[in-house]
Formats: structure tokens, C-alpha cells, sequence
């Protein structure tokens, strides 16, 4: 390969052989079951829930009266990642679940040791009452946001209620009507029914304590079945393992592989291969312009992935757009930065135990392989070619819908600094039931400096932005729902086409959505027609309306 190493050193997905299972920290303790989801889209929009307030201490839960049911032990926090294998720890499992009485005994069974997983402890506070903590990102004290663990041996009639006590960030879309997902087993099994929004009576709200990671998520929620195997999350998961799947339909299919190429562009901490997708068709501009694409640099945040997924079904499609979209422009993807956190179940961190969007400027290649190599990479590239755009999913937790950060410091002229606004109200427009360009930010904060596409845009990529997802959903165009799966696919396409509209040789639409951006802005400062923006600081640019963007932005 052109990687200037053989390509057996990398186990990349091929339809003839079996995927390369995830390599673990062997602190991990990792079940043999495989735990996979179908996919599922319900018929009806899943509305939000009747936001229940901050201020909801219950008087029921006090887990120093409850039983441990089960209980995972932890890894310290000031332990450092040392080596990784396949099936993390050896040897034999523990048992962390209190073992079952007797056909009677309705104690729900927890487990979360699977991909993505990451449920610590679990207390039973009542019959149907159970406290629940998360394990902190790994070699970390804290950023618990991201939940996915399973429960069986459950009852249909009763109303359970589940607590988790120990959430890292103040405000919470759960707080404004979010609810959290369920997955029944049999359902997906006799009635094709996934992943659905459940709960209610839906909290979220600070808890006692002192420790810093005091806010506690409460709903209620009924089972489907009696004995059942359920899961609960907070976002559709989408695993490492979910991600091979589809590299690995992609390597079988004869048609992709013309103008797909699937390579790895490095290894992870714990030796997972970080994957760079090439897709471009082999006609077409010499010096065709590049896209660059990541996400999951933030393990939480699967919503990303789903959108990648999206974007690159079309993209690898037959849709005649698709094919132009091939001929006009080389893309680079990197779908899963972040493999080691999606893998043990983290929040926001690599293994470094750092937050790997904040490491871009100083990036070590020793500690965070995949964005040195993706920023190289984009440096590599610079140097023969524009890139065009450089988008970064991710996903966000205070506010409903999708928007865009970019990149606006004030000193360039007029012109650039309206320039980078015109992508996002593009999308805006061809996703107007999903994308705000209201709440799309255009400064560059000292504390953001490190992210990627900070750091691309001083590179010279001068559209290069965060796209945003809710982990809620929508409230645009009369919709008040969460997004389902579907919701998240639509949007890649979606960002499909945009790219055309703004790539379009003939600039009518650029044009019209430049002066509108003129226009929303002179309106918002109440400035006269014709004067210029060199003068006016990034702040007054910003709304006054979409509210103070505090560092603990999820960016």
C-alpha cells in the first residue's frame, strides 16, 4: 500500500476473512456474548416529554438502606492505560450481578461488560427502585454523560424506576423533555420493533453530595415482556464493531471498491486500527478539490456516527448526484477517531484519559495516534490541493437540534468572514426541519483552540466546522420529536447535498445565501446597507440571542 507499509500489518475488513475483534485494556472484564441491534425507524415521530423542572430531590432513594445488585470493580482514576488484548482481562469473569433466589425473586439482572458499556453498580432501593452509577471515563474521575448497559429477568406489570446518580454536566436536555432509549429483546425479535423512546416522569436534577458528579437522571419506565433481555442508552449506540460490519460489506462489494478504498490511517492506544476511507471516482478533475470528514472523536456521542453512515451510504450509492459528488471531489473519512473510547464505553476521552478534541495543537502521536495522523494527513493533502471542507461530528447534550461552530477571527475582510456562515445556512435550508442556523457560532474561543477544526482552519482550510447533533431532537418546522435513526442518516445526505449547492459552478445560490447572511447580520446589529464588517469584533457578530457559550460546551 501507499502507506509505505505491508498491508497484512493492519487487519483491514475483508469479506474473506473474519473482522479483527476490539482490543480491551486488560482491566476490562468483556463477555462472550456479541451484542448487536436491529435497526429500526418508528412510524410515529416520538414527541418530547412535559419537562418535569430542576428541583425533584425524591425522598424514596437512599442507596445506604438498599442492596448492591451489581458491581463492577473500578479501575482507579490515577491508573494509566498499560497494554490491551483481545477479550480484555483474562481469565476467568467475575460474577459482579447478585446471583437470582429462586423463580420468584424479581431482582432485575444488570450487565454492561459488552462494547460501549458502562454501568459500575447498581443498587436495589425498593421492589422496582434502582440506583444506578456509571463508571467514569477510564484513567478519569469523571465526564459521565454516555449510558448503555442491559437488564434481564424482567416483569411486565410493574412501574420501575431508575436513578443515575452521578452525571457530570449541570444542564441536560433531559431537563426540557428528553427521554431515555430501550431496546427489548423480543420485540426486535417477533416484531421487528428497535430502539424507542420510554420514560416517564423524566428527571434530571442535582443530587446530594459533595462530589463533583452530583447530578442524578430519574424516569419510570414499564417493561414490554415478563423475562425479558432489555437494554436502556442514552443515544443509539453504534460500536467499533458496528463499524467494522459495514468496512467489511463495503470490502465485499465489487462496485464500492472501484472508488472506495479502505485503509488504515494508524493504530489506537490499544492497537485498533483508526480507518481513513479514499472515495473519489477514477474520472474527473485532475486536481480534483478535497472534503475531509471525521467523527467520534467523542466516544458518547454515537449520533455521529449515525449521520457518517448517512453521508457515506449516498456518497457510495448510485444516486446521479453521488456519482458527481465522486467525480468532482476526492473524500477523506475518517468515521471512528476515537475507537478505544467507543469500545470501553467512555464519555469523551481517549485512553491518555484526556479529551482527544482539545489535543489537535499540541497533539502527541504517542498519545493520541488518530488525531496526529488525521492532522498530518490534512497537512499532506494542503500541500497539493484545496480542501474544500472540513467537517467534525459531534454530539450535543444542552441544546435541541443541529448546528454548526465555525471559524470566524475577525481579521480577515468582509467578504471571508460572511463566506463561512454560507455553508451552514445552505445546510439550513435543505434540512429545515432539523439544522438552526441560529444557534450555529462563529468565534474562536481561547478554550477551543485545540479542537479540530480550529486547527484545520489556521492549516488553511477556511470552511472547516463542528456540526453538532442533538442527543434531543428537533423543534423546528411544527416538529417537537426526537431524531430516530433515520433523522440522523437524512442528514448526511443532506450534507451531500449542500455541497453541491455551494460547490455549484454557477453562483447564484452562493450569492443569494451571501447577501442573506449580510442581511440577517445587519438586521441583528442594526448596521446600514453597505457598510463593511472589517470593524465589527467576532462578539457583536455573535447572537445576542442564542445565549453565552460557556467553556463546558460539549464541542
Amino acid at each position: 500500500g501507499s502507506l509505505g507499509e505491508p498491508r497484512d500489518l493492519f487487519a483491514l475488513p475483508s469479506a474473506r476473512r473474519p473482522l479483527p475483534p476490539p482490543r480491551w485494556p486488560v482491566e476490562c472484564e468483556v463477555i462472550k456474548e456479541t451484542i448487536e441491534h436491529i435497526e429500526w425507524v418508528p412510524p410515529e415521530p416520538e414527541p418530547f416529554c412535559q419537562p418535569m423542572g430542576h428541583e425533584w430531590p425524591p425522598t424514596t432513594l437512599s442507596e445506604e438502606q438498599g442492596t448492591i445488585v451489581y458491581h463492577l470493580s473500578p479501575v482507579p482514576p490515577g491508573s494509566c492505560f498499560t497494554r490491551a488484548r483481545v477479550g480484555g482481562a483474562p481469565g476467568p469473569l467475575s460474577s459482579p450481578a447478585a446471583p437470582l433466589e429462586g423463580p420468584q425473586d424479581t431482582t432485575l439482572l444488570f450487565e454492561s461488560r459488552f462494547e460501549s458499556g458502562n454501568l459500575q453498580k447498581a443498587v436495589k432501593v425498593g421492589p422496582y427502585e434502582y440506583v444506578l452509577t456509571l463508571r467514569p471515563d477510564l484513567y478519569t474521575a469523571k465526564h459521565t454523560q454516555w449510558f448503555y448497559f442491559r437488564v434481564q429477568n424482567t416483569r411486565r406489570d410493574p412501574l420501575y424506576r431508575f436513578t443515575i446518580a452521578n452525571l457530570a454536566k449541570p444542564k441536560s436536555l433531559y431537563g426540557e423533555g428528553m427521554r431515555p432509549l430501550l431496546y427489548s429483546q423480543r420485540d426486535a425479535q417477533s416484531r421487528g420493533v428497535g430502539w424507542r423512546r420510554v420514560g416517564t416522569d423524566v428527571h434530571y436534577y442535582r443530587g446530594g453530595g459533595a462530589e463533583p458528579a452530583a447530578f442524578r437522571l430519574s424516569w419510570t419506565v414499564r417493561f414490554p415482556h415478563d423475562g425479558d433481555t432489555c437494554f436502556f442508552a442514552h443515544s443509539y449506540p453504534y460500536t467499533y464493531s458496528d463499524l467494522q460490519r459495514y468496512l467489511r460489506a463495503l470490502a465485499g462489494d465489487p462496485v464500492c471498491s472501484q472508488y472506495c478504498a479502505v485503509r488504515a490511517l494508524c493504530r489506537s492506544l490499544a492497537g485498533n486500527t483508526v480507518y481513513l476511507l479514499t472515495i473519489t471516482s477514477p474520472v474527473g478533475a485532475a486536481a480534483k478539490r478535497v472534503v475531509v470528514l471525521s467523527a467520534r472523536a467523542h466516544p458518547g456521542e454515537s449520533g455521529g456516527s449515525w449521520a457518517m453512515r448517512g453521508f457515506l451510504d449516498f456518497l457510495l450509492g448510485t444516486h446521479p448526484d453521488a456519482q458527481l459528488l465522486r467525480r468532482l471531489f476526492v473524500f477523506k473519512v475518517v468515521p471512528m477517531l476515537n475507537p478505544d473510547g467507543v469500545v470501553v464505553g467512555n464519555s469523551r476521552c481517549s485512553l491518555a484519559g484526556r479529551d482527544p478534541n482539545r489535543a489537535y495543537g499540541t497533539a502527541l502521536q504517542g498519545s493520541f495516534p488518530g488525531v496526529w495522523h488525521l492532522r498530518a494527513m490534512v497537512e499532506r493533502v494542503l500541500a497539493e490541493r484545496e480542501v474544500v471542507l472540513y467537517c467534525d461530528f459531534h454530539g450535543h447534550s444542552r441544546k435541541n437540534n443541529v448546528f454548526m461552530y465555525g471559524c470566524d477571527s475577525g481579521g480577515a475582510g468582509t467578504g471571508l468572514r460572511l463566506h463561512q456562515r454560507v455553508f451552514p445556512l445552505m445546510l439550513s435550508k435543505n434540512a429545515p426541519d432539523k439544522f438552526s442556523f441560529p444557534s450555529c457560532k462563529f468565534k474562536v474561543q481561547k478554550s477551543k483552540a485545540g479542537t479540530g477544526r480550529v486547527v484545520m482552519w489556521r492549516m488553511g482550510v477556511s470552511n472547516s466546522y463542528t456540526m453538532e447533533v442533538a442527543f434531543g431532537g428537533s423543534t423546528l418546522g411544527r416538529r417537537n420529536s426526537h431524531f430516530t435513526v433515520e433523522d440522523l442518516k437524512l442528514l448526511g445526505y443532506h450534507l451531500c447535498d449542500t455541497l453541491l449547492d455551494f460547490c455549484d459552478p454557477h453562483p447564484a445560490k452562493f450569492q443569494q445565501c451571501l447577501s442573506e447572511v449580510d442581511a440577517l447580520l445587519r438586521q441583528r446589529l442594526g448596521r446600514e446597507p453597505g457598510s463593511g464588517w472589517s470593524d465589527v469584533s467576532t462578539s457583536d457578530l455573535e447572537s445576542s440571542t442564542s445565549g453565552s457559550d460557556s467553556s463546558v460546551s460539549d464541542g
